[in-house]
């Protein structure tokens, strides 16, 4: 895993660099134009100073209404950028929160988030966000940032698609995925993530709290299987659903992608 991806905030979760990857059929990813990470509600004056220099044009947020009323983020005097967010419900909680409803065991835990991947590519106001962000990736205005409340299931499943749209190896994608599980301060945002979790459920153990925290590449194996399941492919579903066309591909190749 290449930490070196991590931008290391005090209050901000899982914030990293997903460019950089080789493409097949040569190039790489630009790197310091893809930012990933989780809310910001507890920024730091500190955090926001390092976030302003990133000069971001655009925040892509899959959160919906309640969760971005819940935990507001907070923005640095001068913040500009274009902030791209449903006007609704995304999800009736967050995966991970949605995933922790009557689970008792570390299996139990599994088999839930890979049932809400399994989902996530039929909720149409994800399917909403997600295909601004392609479009606004492929208008290359400068960096962005995507993210929901933990950055790493809505927020994952987009950077997974937008890797195999840029010719990504599946195991470079997979790598990028499972690095949620080693970046950044992993105790303080596990905690944070079983507080809320508790709140609505009460008692549930560490372990459950650090899977329901974490991410499985079988997670991101039921997405993709539950996508071919219904379209035939990842690229169909990224033609005729997200609107990524070879058009659009070929726009987000021009921006995102260098020799």
């Amino acid at each position: 895993m290449n930490n070196q991806r991590v931008v290391a905030l005090e209050g901000v979760h899982n914030f990293r660099d997903y460019g950089g990857y080789p493409i097949a059929g040569g190039g790489r990813m630009r790197s310091g134009l893809l930012y990933r990470s989780g809310q910001h509600v507890g920024a730091s004056d500190a955090d926001l100073a390092v976030i302003a220099t990133l000069d971001l044009r655009h925040v892509i947020d899959f959160r919906g209404e309640s969760e971005r009323q819940n935990y507001p983020c907070r923005r640095a005097d001068g913040f500009c950028a274009e902030i791209i967010a449903y006007e609704g419900e995304t999800a009736n909680l967050a995966p991970h929160i949605e995933a922790a409803g009557g689970v008792l065991t570390r299996e139990g835990a599994h088999r839930a988030m890979e049932r809400i991947y399994r989902n996530l590519p039929n909720r149409q106001p994800v399917l909403w966000v997600m295909r601004r962000y392609f479009a606004t990736l492929a208008r290359g205005e400068g960096a962005s940032l995507v993210h929901c409340l933990a950055g790493k299931d809505r927020t994952g499943m987009a950077v997974a698609l937008l890797h195999h749209a840029l010719g990504v190896h599946p195991d470079d994608a997979m790598e990028d995925f499972l690095l949620t599980n080693v970046a950044g301060n992993i105790e303080a945002r596990i905690a944070a993530g079983g507080e809320t979790i508790r709140a609505k459920y009460g008692a549930v153990d560490d372990e459950t709290i650090r899977i329901l925290m974490g991410v499985d590449a079988r997670y991101l194996h039921a997405m993709r299987k539950a996508v071919e399941e219904a379209h035939g492919s990842l690229d169909a579903f990224l033609a005729d659903v997200l609107e990524v066309d070879e058009a659009r591909r070929e726009a987000l190749r021009l921006h995102l992608v260098e020799s």
